[in-house]
């Protein structure tokens, strides 16, 4: 009896205490609401609110070969990086890789002490180095981290300098396509692939899905391969990339033939004197795999782990003219002027502003970041200095074929595609550009493997449950 009225007490202490709407609402509909957080503001970000524009060129160019396309869009808010990703923020991508490499040879190293241990059946003292000579502790400790701090290095046979050995810097990541596990044709169950009530759903129809997968050999190799297979499980949308993260730095030289560019090629990533300049030599997959990892790094920093939050990403095509243009129709750069100086003759970019005069504008290779003022939602250089990757794959018709609604055309090319199916948009125009070249809406394209010394990348983030405009 005891028990019973516990119980009832309980009961009626939870139908009281959840929260008033219990109270007094005469059995309306009120809501069951989530349990509400906020998401910091990222760092280094700026807020680019929802808003439509006119995407595309509003003039033929018929010197440039450019045809008026223009498509009324509308973009919802996001979070953009206010400078270009700069050598040192992606070197501390590079040191997470490299520091995740020694942590797990010094596990590797713990492993094989254990083994030993096992073998004795006690613990060594001293312990052996090598299994034949012995010395003290600490110092084996030492040595074995050392060795595996330095195994992650290279030497170079000729010039005797040490750096990161760029084969072993590889990212391994996760990427789940959302797009496709939410199609109604690869739900896995079959009856629901179907809403006609007139057609028969065949119980037994095989559905192919396709995913990318990655492994390293033994020689040390990545393998890419994209699987095509009977849709079977959740894990059929779960695409596994492995990616060689270092840049290019040799970029300087076979981007530009019968030049000197040899100091950029040594200094450019890796001296303290360029850590505020815009990371080039960076491909497409490399900008990716840089987002994920940013994603993933806040999870486990912020203690994040088990919550949903917006990834970075590469911003589509899209968001990047919509940002560079201040959300404005009649801006064809990042300022309201057509020109490329402002009231004072000085130049507003980084560009090539003359035949043979890279540094008429000031600079002759790209500049610091924020180098220039910002435009009109607080962004800097999205003009010049150098272009950026999109997320959106390059077709020739671009916007005709999108939605006008947060349009973006994404296609994940499979190793066996065509070369022509991995364009991926760029936008913006570089430091080695002339002034048509640079307007935000002006479109052109690289392919996703290709490191290039005028490509760098700014990340973005959707902004999640905002109110109007």
């Amino acid at each position: 009896m005891m028990k019973k009225a516990i119980f009832i007490i309980a009961i009626a202490a939870i139908l009281t205490a959840c929260g008033n709407s219990f109270q007094g609402v005469g059995g309306e509909l009120t809501g069951a609401s989530a349990a509400a957080w906020n998401e910091p503001s990222p760092h280094g970000m700026v807020l680019i609110k929802r808003g439509a524009f006119n995407m595309g060129p509003a003039e033929t160019d018929s010197l440039w070969g450019i045809h008026q396309n223009v498509k009324g869009v509308s973009i919802d808010a996001f979070w953009m990086d206010a400078t270009e990703i700069t050598n040192a923020q992606y070197r501390q991508f590079l040191y997470f890789v490299r520091d995740s490499i020694v942590r797990e040879r010094l596990y590797e190293i713990d492993d094989r002490y254990k083994i030993e241990e096992d073998r004795y059946g006690e613990p060594i003292d001293p312990p052996i180095l090598n299994w034949n000579r012995p010395i003290p502790t600490e110092r084996r400790a030492n040595e074995d981290e050392l060795a595996a701090i330095n195994s992650v290095y290279a030497i170079h046979p000729v010039t005797r300098e040490k750096r990161l050995d760029a084969k072993q810097m590889v990212y391994r990541y996760h990427w789940y396509d959302h797009t496709s596990a939410s199609l109604r044709r690869y739900r896995l169950d079959p009856a629901e692939r179907v809403r006609n009530t007139d057609i028969q759903v065949n119980p037994n129809e095989i559905v192919m899905i396709s995913k990318d997968t990655a492994y390293i050999n033994e020689e040390g190799v990545i393998i890419r391969e994209t699987i095509t297979r009977p849709l079977s499980s959740y894990f059929d949308f779960l695409n596994t990339y492995i990616v060689n993260v270092y840049p290019d730095e040799t970029t300087w030289v076979n981007d530009f033939n019968n030049a000197y560019n040899e100091p950029y090629v040594r200094l450019y990533f890796n001296h303290p004197g360029y850590n505020d300049y815009p990371v080039v030599g960076v491909s497409w997959e490399q900008a990716t795999a840089f987002c994920a990892w940013r994603t993933n790094y806040l999870m486990m920093s912020a203690n994040l782990r088990g919550r949903v939050i917006e990834p970075y990403r590469l911003p589509t095509e899209a968001e990047w003219e919509y940002a560079a243009r201040s959300g404005k129709n009649e801006n064809k750069y990042p300022w309201s002027q057509d020109g490329v100086t402002g009231n004072k003759g000085c130049f507003l970019a980084n560009f090539k502003p003359d035949r043979g005069d890279f540094v008429k504008d000031g600079y002759l290779i790209p500049a610091k970041v924020a180098s220039f003022s910002p435009n009109e939602f607080g962004l800097y250089d999205m003009a010049g200095n150098v272009a950026e990757w999109t997320s959106t794959a390059f077709l020739e018709s671009g916007p005709e074929i999108m939605s006008d609604m947060n349009p973006e055309y994404r296609y994940i090319a499979a190793k066996e595609d065509p070369y022509a199916l991995k364009r991926k948009v760029v936008r913006g125009g570089s430091w080695k550009d002339v002034a048509h070249l640079i307007r935000s809406d002006i479109r052109s394209f690289e392919f996703q493997n290709e490191q290039r010394s005028f490509i760098g990348f700014r990340c973005v983030r959707t902004q999640v449950g905002v109110g109007k405009k």
